[in-house]
């Protein structure tokens, strides 16, 4: 009779590693920079608070000779010509502080940081943390036509890095907190943590993975929630719209189009005035001076264009301004924008862009069927923002987080996909990336992926290993494995266990060495100088990869784990490569599956 309970067999070796694998590395650390992201994200708030104080006070000084922090509108201003004169004041100052300061202030911020992440190993000065916000606000309080979200972000990634350098971190944890704080500066400014968010994903993070996305959501959700003790909570620019129909979605296309066209231009002019700055024979501290000019000019002929523009949007958004107006000043509000950041002066795009993609959605409303007539400025608003960023999302769900407008998410999500699709297809380069390519850096902005952590050691490793015995004399190794045969570069050693003892190539030998001694002597039991290196079964291919090239090994021996260190197989960088074969395939090999002709055959 049988055993109704028979003996439970034990897994194998397969069935282990598959059940450690997981779906995201864990690591501990991930809470430690999670608390500091908490510090990092109360910090970002209080940076935009200065920032905004800043610019209220700068814009009281210039334009109205009082010490205030009270909002108000340089349009209110009751200056006449001698308006033209402040925007060329304030890019003096800020050449000045540019000079004798730092370089780095110079920008609207976001390709600073991001150069800063991806070339500079995430460290920001001090400097940078100070004289930023008091630049913009020096530049945006004099007329300057720019917003506060380029300078936060800088300041607030700053601010993150500079944190981050008190603690003994690595330079990728070091990123993630750079990037904290420039979104948690974000989310304190605008009130749009989800959109802050994405903008990490999309433009600054440069990978999806826990250990960055969770630090840079709690830096967000704590600006978030401390934004009301410090600034106005609720919407920017409270909206709600008509639910949309069927024929919206063609609108929405038409708009996309549009939205994805003018940031082209706009994109392509701004780097052509840079380009006519830089045939100046003079030097760079004078020309946002320069570019102030035309700030002033603009200024002295349509005043709204002038500051940040937050009333403007509104307005423009309620559709409280007849289309000739908005025309007058979606034209002057574009040049001036473009000529001041082409100068190098400091300020943000966002807040530009969004009135320049409002203009242009009121302009084209009346012609557009379908929708609230409200609805086309803030569609058309996304649509250039997502043109320009090259972020689609980010884009969407911003203009969502700034109305609430709930009714608007979709027709959003087209438009902003639409013009993202257009600039994708017809430039190389978006505004965020432009500047840092012509400093010689070139920016991928595409990521997935990586075929090497798809796979794992134990999936590609060769179990059929040659190896050396430690206790063969140095003579015979040199005869049977480095004579005219040689087979590899290099051969594991391994003791009579089949223990790892090392990698053996021809470099290892002494010139002098007696060859009768055993081979044993060449190896030192391993330590922090000299570490044993190899792979373990269940480690990824990317892991192996990176261990090869930093120790510059072209085999990697695999062991069955780190206490027995037992010889289980071995990795060389042809196997590494088969691992593209699949990706291969998927890119490059085009197959069609379902060939109707076969399919009547059949029948």
């Amino acid at each position: 009779m049988s055993d109704p309970h028979p003996p439970r067999q034990q897994p194998s070796n397969h069935a282990k590693l598959h059940h450690l694998r997981r779906d995201f590395s864990a690591d501990p650390r991930l809470l430690k920079i999670s608390l500091i992201a908490v510090v990092v994200g109360c910090c970002g708030t209080l940076a935009a608070f200065v920032l905004v104080g800043l610019i209220h006070l700068f814009t009281n000084l210039f334009f109205f000779q009082s010490w205030s922090f009270a909002a108000r509108s340089p349009a209110e201003n009751h200056l006449g010509i001698w308006v033209i004169f402040l925007p060329i004041t304030g890019g003096l100052i800020v050449g000045l502080i540019a000079r004798f300061g730092s370089e780095k202030i110079r920008g609207h911020g976001i390709p600073e940081a991001i150069e800063a992440i991806l070339f500079g190993k995430s460290k920001m000065s001090a400097k940078v943390a100070i004289l930023k916000p008091l630049s913009s606000g020096v530049v945006i309080g004099s007329g300057g036509p720019f917003g506060a979200e380029g300078p936060i972000i800088m300041t607030g990634g700053a601010i993150g890095s500079l944190i981050a350098q008190h603690f003994h971190v690595t330079s990728a944890e070091r990123k993630t907190l750079l990037v904290a704080g420039a979104t948690a500066g974000m989310t304190a400014i605008f009130g749009t943590p989800i959109a802050a968010v994405l903008l990490a994903v999309e433009l600054l993070l440069f990978e999806l993975r826990p250990r960055s996305l969770l630090p840079v959501i709690v830096a967000c959700t704590v600006a978030g929630f401390t934004r009301p003790l410090l600034l106005d909570a609720g919407p920017l620019f409270p909206l709600q719209t008509g639910v949309v129909g069927i024929t919206t979605m063609f609108s929405c296309v038409i708009a996309g189009i549009c939205g994805g066209a003018l940031s082209a231009f706009m994109s392509t002019a701004l780097y052509k005035i840079e380009d006519l700055f830089h045939k100046l024979p003079i030097h760079w501290m004078w020309w946002p001076a320069i570019g102030g000019v035309m700030v002033g000019i603009g200024g002295y002929f349509e005043p709204r264009a002038l500051g940040v523009g937050y009333d403007v949007i509104g307005d423009l958004l309620n559709n409280h301004l007849a289309v000739q107006v908005v025309v007058g000043l979606l034209l002057v509000k574009a040049v001036i924008w473009m000529l001041a950041l082409g100068s190098g002066t400091s300020g943000g795009v966002l807040a530009p862009l969004l009135i320049i993609g409002a203009g242009l959605g009121t302009v084209l409303g009346p012609y557009l069927p379908g929708g609230d007539a409200h609805l086309w400025p803030l569609v058309c608003m996304a649509a250039v923002l997502a043109g320009v960023l090259g972020a689609p999302l980010t884009a969407a769900v911003f203009a969502f987080g700034l109305t609430h407008d709930t009714n608007a998410l979709l027709p959003l999500l087209l438009a902003s996909g639409v013009a993202y699709g257009f600039t994708v297809l017809t430039m190389r380069r978006s505004i965020m990336t432009e500047k840092i390519a012509r400093r010689g850096f070139h920016i991928y902005r595409e990521y997935g992926v990586d075929p090497l952590e798809r796979q794992h050691v134990d999936e590609i490793k060769s179990s059929d290993v040659t190896s050396i015995a430690s206790n063969l004399s140095i003579g015979e190794t040199l005869t049977r494995y480095f004579g005219v045969d040689q087979k590899y570069r290099c051969y594991p050693v391994v003791d009579a266990d089949q223990r790892l003892c090392g990698m053996l190539d021809r470099a290892s030998f002494h010139p002098l060495a007696n060859p009768e001694v055993a081979l044993s002597t060449i190896f030192l039991p391993s330590d922090d100088h000299h570490p044993l290196v190899f792979a373990l079964p269940g480690e990824t291919c990317r892991i192996a990869a990176a261990r090869m090239a930093s120790h510059h090994l072209e085999r990697l021996p695999v062991v069955s784990d780190s206490q027995s260190k037992r010889l289980i197989g071995i990795v060389s960088r042809s196997d590494l490569i088969k691992t593209y074969q699949s990706y291969f395939d998927e890119e490059q090999k085009r197959e069609r599956l379902f060939d109707p002709q076969t399919v009547t055959e059949s029948q």
